[in-house]
């Protein structure tokens, strides 16, 4: 059991979601889907998608296994810690001085990796490593779904060669179980049942749920479970319990509460897909808060292409009057990259080319260093 010590939130600006965020019937005419997808990586770099085919019972059993883990004892759990980055962590998110309040278990989708990890996971290593194995290669085929109906979108020459990227045998694609307790759980567990995420607890207003704890004076102020940041992979697929939580940003300090359905998935536009449309997808930020009331879990997918796959502008991506935007590196780099540095970190700056650009005026090209 994790017992949160409250990390308040500074002056940001909190939106209701009002449908801002889009969200796509995957079973709707394909022509229909794909341009809806392609103007939300565009516009937002994320959206909510529904009717997406996922089986319900596939969903449930790791829902079900994961909060038979997080309902154990403190020691039972860290038999499968610490991470490396791989395993079992509470509250360290990194090496480099990121926490948060939450716990949780972060797992390679390699089938012998899961297998391996699963003997000190579960008390039942088996049954766990065959759920998750099943969870994983589901999410992994709408993952590869989305990504060629992106790829048709963008007209490229091949429209699977991203979806390829992360079918590939050797992906490095991870998944990951995060467990936010309730704010106000006391050490006895009493409060809030972590094994049954329907439990009794009061109904709120979501202005009330998601982002906000009771201070000293009785107020309501937000709390951080995991911090503001951008997916290092191409493409995330996230999926909570009934629990507000997640927040994306749209602007400058402007945060977006997702509204919480645990029959859809949050899809995010990481990194490494924001590189290889030549910054045409937005990888956006986004964050976890607590609730004071409820805990609240999320299962995440994120795609990735293999350790040795080169990142770069896709051919069909750039133009003269939009040359490449970011310089070549291999996967395994920007891997490294993300671990040395803060969770907050702009880590694509980096990784920025020279950018040609056209003086219309004089007629002439200046080449600028945008790092």
């Amino acid at each position: 059991m994790v017992v949160a010590s409250p990390t308040p939130v500074g002056p940001d600006r909190i939106r209701p979601t009002g449908g801002l965020l889009p969200v796509i019937d995957l079973s709707r005419r394909r022509s229909h889907v794909t341009d809806r997808i392609l103007r939300a990586c565009e516009e937002f770099g994320c959206f909510k998608l529904v009717n997406h085919g996922m089986p319900r019972h596939v969903v449930a059993n790791m829902e079900a296994e994961a909060f038979v883990f997080f309902g154990q004892l403190e020691p039972e759990k860290r038999r499968a810690g610490p991470p490396d980055p791989l395993g079992y962590g509470c509250r360290n998110i990194g090496l480099n001085g990121d926490t948060g309040e939450v716990e949780y278990l972060l797992l390679h989708t390699n089938q012998a990796s899961i297998n391996q990890r699963s003997k000190t996971i579960s008390k039942d290593p088996k049954k766990f490593s065959c759920i998750v194995r099943e969870y994983v290669e589901a999410v992994r085929d709408l993952t590869a779904e989305i990504l060629e109906i992106l790829g048709e979108g963008l007209r490229l020459k091949d429209p699977k060669v991203l979806a390829r990227l992360v079918k590939d045998d050797e992906s490095d694609s991870v998944f990951r179980l995060n467990h936010y307790p309730s704010l106000l759980t006391s050490d006895n567990g009493e409060g809030d049942d972590n094994n049954n995420n329907n439990n009794n607890s009061r109904d709120m207003s979501s202005e009330e749920s998601g982002y906000c704890c009771v201070n000293g004076d009785g107020g309501l102020k937000g709390v951080i479970g995991f911090g503001e940041h951008s997916d290092p992979q191409m493409l995330t697929l996230l999926r909570s319990n009934e629990v507000l939580g997640l927040q994306v940003c749209v602007g400058e300090g402007l945060w977006v509460p997702v509204s919480p359905d645990p029959d859809s998935f949050c899809v995010l536009v990481g990194d490494a897909l924001q590189v290889l449309t030549n910054g045409r997808f937005v990888s956006v930020r986004h964050r976890a808060m607590t609730n004071p009331y409820k805990s609240r879990l999320s299962m995440v997918y994120f795609g990735a292409p293999p350790l040795p796959a080169r990142i770069a502008p896709l051919p069909e991506t750039i133009t003269a009057q939009r040359p490449s935007l970011y310089r070549p590196f291999t996967w395994a780099e920007y891997k490294k990259t993300t671990y040395l540095h803060r969770l907050s970190h702009s880590r694509l700056d980096l990784f920025r080319a020279e950018e040609i650009v056209v003086d219309d005026e004089e007629n002439r090209i200046t080449e600028l260093n945008s790092i």
